[in-house]
C-alpha cells in the first residue's frame, strides 16, 4: 500500500463549500477509476490549510493519482481558490488499521 498526503496552503476559506463538492463530484469519481485505488481523504485543518491522503496499491499509481489531481485544479479553473503548489510526502504504508470510520 502507498499513501500520497498533499498539504495545501492558502486555499480561499470563501470557497470551502465550493471546493468539498468538486472533490465529491468530479475528483473522487476519477480517483476511483484509477487501477490500484485504495482510498481518498480530505482533510479541513483551517485557516486555509487542506490535506488530502490518498491511497493506492504501488507507488508509480500514487504518482499518477498526483497528475491526476494537478490536472484536475487546472480544468476546473481551482487555480484562484487553490493558489499554491501542493507539499507532498508519499511512501509506502508500514502500519494501519482498517476500521476507520469517517462521516463526510
Amino acid at each position: 500500500m502507498h499513501a500520497t498526503i498533499r498539504r495545501y496552503d492558502g486555499v480561499d476559506t470563501n470557497r470551502t463549500v465550493e471546493l468539498t463538492s468538486k472533490v465529491n463530484e468530479t475528483l473522487i469519481p476519477k480517483l476511483n477509476e484509477l487501477p490500484g485505488f485504495a482510498g481518498y481523504f480530505l482533510i479541513e485543518a483551517g485557516n486555509g490549510v487542506f490535506s488530502s491522503l490518498s491511497l493506492f496499491e504501488t507507488s508509480e499509481q500514487g504518482m499518477e493519482s498526483t497528475k491526476i489531481v494537478a490536472t484536475w485544479i487546472r480544468d476546473e479553473k481551482l487555480d484562484t481558490l487553490i493558489p499554491n503548489e501542493p507539499k507532498i510526502t508519499s511512501g509506502r504504508v508500514v502500519a494501519q488499521s482498517d476500521r476507520v470510520l469517517v462521516a463526510a
